[in-house]
């Protein structure tokens, strides 16, 4: 086989069909051409040798030709590419090294093998162009709505035929159980668009609780305009859902807008969704009114808030306990996605429960430490006391203040509770000798002498092994195990120390180790202010 004047117009033809099946540009098929034939050149005439092909793009003529480099007399390697600078004189007037030699040789007659090895090659590359020009149509759909039929079903997931190429919806991606037959028409939402080897895959989703915000943005002219935002949705998918949005125009109702004439906006959506049930929420920028407005229909009566633990407590009346936690925890669940925050829901019962073992354990504490006696005690924790060092080093004036105490009261009390906390510090420094305490440790500032006892009992010894801690290891934190925060203990968590506090006492022990230069620290600190400053502008 050839390349004749009787095969040259068909290779154009034969591109340009190729090109008009799999809808891409006919240069990447003449390319592909090129490509192959260069490769059975190669075969015929020596591997060693830079075989080139070019087709002419209007006559379809097909030109061989050899490429040799110009090299340095003693650099020659391969003598069927490369030439030195006196034999290129030859073909060239004035050769430099680096210069291309080019001269056309014979086209080759391709034999049976030859023409078919060609043959994978431009279909290898057709396919290579035809997934390239998937990916760059279908990348940019990601976070977007499609409509497609669909084609077949393979072990649970459904192939859906999306006009140009080929989606799955897994069945763990299915609302319910909601089942498809062929021709089929489906709605879903483009969750991933992943270029692998075997073309690009597109992943679709029913179950995202983005579909469901896409859905509203096609039902909702307002959202689709700007003027709502949705702000967060969460979804249990097929059962409930709950979608926070917010109006950036005084004069319009963000939730009427979203539930629409009649309820007609967000019943197209519904009905979308195999008829889950979504309430439609204000969203607010304060968390205990946003989660207030979260738990609806349940009535809260007070909400507390512990920032540091991501965590909120909310106390509903006893009769509303039911209501707020929901159907297997389905109500208070969504609204903890919606609001990302850990929620314990207490009835007032069970708060008022707490309230008071927390009052007796306070009083139990004054009366055995300060040798007072019940009633004085709980006057003390009645006025907010709720511990020794508060009672203290507290500013006289403040006792003064409780109702029959004294200036010699006053000062006894003081005097007690230091007295006391003086001997459980000397009782907690023998302790940590006895485990082994270095006393580079003892003379570090910012440790008590109880934190001391608590890091030897976790095997902190000396200043070194507190350089080496981590913050959220004395501190304390969250970690998201499977969806679910799950709560680190912190060694010194106990003595009330923040991340913040932590975080400061090991920095100031790596830079008395030598381990963290002062200097270096500063330039970082306002290099990372800058940058805060930069963003804000």
């Amino acid at each position: 086989m050839a390349i004749t004047s009787a095969n040259q117009l068909e290779l154009l033809q034969t591109a340009e069909a190729v090109a008009r099946e799999k809808m891409i540009d006919p240069d990447l098929v003449i390319q592909a051409m090129e490509d192959s034939l260069a490769r059975a050149a190669k075969s015929r005439y020596g591997a060693e040798m830079d075989i080139r092909v070019s087709i002419d793009r209007k006559t379809g003529r097909a030109t061989f030709t050899r490429v040799r480099t110009v090299v340095e007399d003693d650099a020659v390697e391969n003598y069927q590419a490369e030439l030195t600078v006196a034999q290129a004189k030859q073909y060239k007037a004035d050769p430099q090294v680096g210069d291309e030699i080019i001269d056309e040789v014979p086209p080759v007659d391709l034999g049976r093998i030859a023409a078919q090895s060609a043959k994978q090659v431009i279909l290898q590359k057709v396919r290579e162009a035809e997934r390239d020009r998937q990916f760059d149509e279908f990348k940019d759909r990601k976070g977007t709505i499609i409509n497609g039929v669909v084609k077949r079903e393979e072990y649970g997931n459904i192939i859906v035929d999306i006009g140009r190429g080929e989606a799955i919806l897994r069945r763990n991606e299915k609302i319910g159980r909601e089942s498809y037959r062929p021709n089929d028409r489906i709605r879903a939402y483009v969750k991933d668009v992943r270029r692998e080897t075997r073309g690009p895959q597109v992943f679709l989703s029913r179950t995202d609780p983005q579909f469901m915000a896409e859905l509203f943005k096609m039902e909702v002219p307002e959202i689709y305009d700007g003027i709502i935002e949705i702000r967060a949705v969460a979804r249990d998918p097929g059962s409930r859902a709950k979608i926070a949005v917010i109006s950036n125009d005084n004069s319009i109702d963000p939730v009427g807008a979203c539930v629409g004439m009649r309820g007609s906006r967000v019943q197209a959506v519904v009905g979308e969704l195999q008829g889950e049930k979504i309430d439609i929420i204000p969203w607010n920028p304060e968390p205990a009114t946003f989660l207030v407005n979260a738990l609806q229909p349940a009535e809260v009566a007070k909400v507390v808030i512990d920032e540091e633990a991501g965590k909120i407590e909310v106390v509903v009346p006893d009769e509303q306990l039911s209501l707020a936690i929901g159907r297997r925890g389905q109500n208070v669940r969504l609204a903890s996605q919606l609001t990302g925050l850990d929620i314990d829901i207490l009835t007032e019962a069970e708060e008022s429960s707490r309230r008071q073992a927390e009052f007796a354990e306070r009083t139990k504490l004054f009366v055995d430490a300060l040798d007072l006696d019940e009633f004085f005690a709980q006057l003390l924790v009645a006025e907010g006391f709720t511990n020794l060092e508060e009672v203290a080093y507290v500013d006289l004036d403040e006792l003064l203040a409780i109702e029959g105490v004294d200036d010699s009261t006053a000062e006894e009390l003081q005097a007690r509770a230091r007295d006391y906390i003086e001997e459980q510090n000397r009782k907690a420094i023998e302790a940590a000798k006895e485990l082994g305490v270095e006393q580079s440790l003892f003379d570090f500032e910012g440790l008590t002498p109880q934190m001391i006892e608590a890091l030897a009992r976790d095997d902190v010894k000396t200043l070194e092994d507190f350089a080496t801690c981590a913050d959220w290891e004395l501190a304390g934190g969250w970690t998201t195990v499977d969806g679910s925060r799950v709560k680190d203990d912190g060694i010194l968590e106990k003595f009330g120390m923040s991340l913040e506090e932590a975080q400061a006492l090991i920095m100031t022990a790596r830079i008395q180790l030598g381990w963290v230069d002062p200097s270096e620290l500063e330039t970082t600190e306002e290099d990372e202010e800058n940058t805060e400053e930069e963003t804000e502008e």
